[in-house]
């Protein structure tokens, strides 16, 4: 994914309600340079950029723009916190059982078809998260050579 030009971030923040610091801008520029990462991997490109910064402000600053849906946090079963500028949209994702490895997978029908429910008892239905699991075409040539 291509960086957005600081002005750019610096008026999303805004448009948000955000006060424009270095610290959140630099997290938005790690989740878009490293869609998928973890709050550690973000802090370590944080760091690259700005020098310091605790991992509690990291954490912090990926959860207020979480909130604010200008990044979107996932959480797949037995792995952290993943974090991604992809929003707005209705995609899933597949991940690898062996690397761990996560890509965006599109809804493969229509606009939104999960959100349909078979029983929305009651919900009013906005969101669906949908989580292939599988093995990455790196791993399945690793362990099943030809």
């Amino acid at each position: 994914m291509t960086l957005r030009p600081a002005t750019d971030e610096a008026d999303l923040l805004r448009r948000h309600g955000l006060q424009v610091t270095a610290q959140r801008l630099a997290v938005l520029r790690a989740v878009s340079a490293r869609p998928h990462g973890t709050a550690d991997d973000l802090a370590e490109l944080v760091r690259a950029e700005i020098g310091a910064i605790s991992r509690q402000a990291v954490y912090d600053a990926l959860g207020i723009l979480a909130d604010k849906h200008l990044i979107r946090r996932i959480q797949p079963a037995g792995s952290p916190a993943r974090y991604e500028d992809r929003v707005g949209d209705n995609h899933h994702h597949l991940i690898c059982r062996t690397c761990g490895r996560v890509v965006d997978v599109d809804c493969a029908v229509g606009d939104t078809p999960c959100l349909t429910a078979a029983a929305d008892s009651g919900y009013e239905i906005d969101e669906a998260e949908v989580v292939f699991w599988g093995r990455c075409p790196d791993c399945r040539e690793t362990t099943n050579p030809t």
